[in-house]
């Protein structure tokens, strides 16, 4: 799947949809939500959404290798990483590559 939804709604808007996924018993691709539009900006800064941009359908990547593919420094590339990781929106493999998580 190269698709990855990123919305922003409400919990009680979340949890339905939740139930409306498990139920379609469909697979669905990988989906994040911001409670606020502010959550969502604060943490999808143009940086870190290149990032995001150059991993979707790209599967594994090390972070040199995206550093180059989005025209930025490792380190800092590597620190955007780090806090997507955290929060769910990308994964890092056993050998250090960066993916985005697949919808089971």
């Amino acid at each position: 799947m190269d698709t990855l939804i990123i919305e922003v709604a409400s919990e009680e808007a979340a949890l339905a949809q939740a139930i409306a996924t498990v139920e379609s018993g469909q697979p669905q691709p990988p989906r994040y939500l911001f409670d606020s539009e502010e959550a969502l900006l604060d943490t999808l800064t143009g940086n870190r959404f290149a990032i995001l941009k150059a991993l979707c359908g790209a599967g594994p990547i090390g972070v040199r290798e995206l550093a180059r593919r989005v025209g930025r420094d490792v380190r800092a590339l590597h620190a955007d990483a780090h806090r997507l990781a955290a929060i769910g929106l990308i994964d890092e493999t056993e050998g250090g590559k960066l993916h985005i998580p697949r919808a089971s």
